[in-house]
């Protein structure tokens, strides 16, 4: 199976509140083994500004990302990268929803139907009523997490494979263990304005008409017959009632 770690940076806390990406990190794990990983990394230009408060989490400030390509300018790169894969990520809606959202807006095909394994839910089976941030994972499962003063999506999307490996079997993989695999759909719904979007721009020229002209003579005529309605049924018409 090819694994996929992916972890994001944000301006804030929902893409409907109008938030977006600032950075994306992605880690590929084949065969169980991280020594000879591939990466996928961007900083992206949120078109926004990046509040004080979200730059003392993962420090990518304003300054930062203003010379850094806009989500529409890497997504299909990020779409090549992860095909074929099974995206491995922790709090997996929160991601998702990011992604699914700017892909919709770029007018790209979306990623309902791509595996997803949200290691939270994972670690909230194995470990209930605990802190199963990453955080508190790495330190449950003694992974060295002492150069990570701040949150960063290509970091995080490492020490993310540490902790998945760890939590499956290690090298070997338990053949016991349920992941939870399920499509990136099942996280993340779509506003039906926004679903509707991408089929909405395939199908606008079907909805094109050319307007319709009407003749004088059949103004005259359709005016002529609610006039007879109107005298036929003692001026009792639902075009002059209130």
């Amino acid at each position: 199976m090819r694994l996929i770690m992916l972890d994001t940076e944000t301006t804030g806390l929902s893409p409907h509140n109008g938030d977006r990406m600032v950075e994306i990190g992605a880690v590929e794990i084949s065969h169980r083994d991280m020594s000879q990983s591939k990466t996928f990394h961007k900083y992206i230009n949120p078109g926004r500004n990046i509040p004080a408060e979200v730059v003392r989490i993962h420090g990518i400030d304003d300054e930062r990302v203003k010379d850094e390509p806009h989500f529409s300018d890497i997504a299909q790169e990020f779409l090549d990268f992860i095909r074929g894969g099974t995206l491995v990520i922790h709090n997996a809606p929160f991601d998702l929803g990011f992604i699914m959202n700017e892909l919709a807006d770029c007018g790209l095909p979306n990623i309902h139907d791509v595996p997803v394994i949200d290691t939270l839910a994972l670690a909230k089976k194995q470990f209930p009523r605990q802190r199963n941030n990453l955080d508190a994972l790495c330190d449950r499962f003694q992974i060295e997490r002492g150069h990570r003063e701040l949150h960063g999506a290509l970091l995080d999307s490492e020490l993310l494979g540490e902790v998945y490996l760890a939590m499956t079997g290690g090298r070997q993989f338990s053949l016991g263990m349920d992941t939870g695999v399920k499509p990136a759909s099942e996280y993340v719904q779509l506003p039906a304005s926004q679903r509707g979007q991408t089929e909405q721009r395939e199908t606008a020229h079907l909805m094109r008409r050319p307007s319709l002209k009407v003749r004088e003579e059949d103004l005259e005529q359709h005016k002529r017959l609610m006039q007879r309605i109107a005298k036929e049924s003692g001026n009792h018409v639902l075009w002059k009632e209130s």
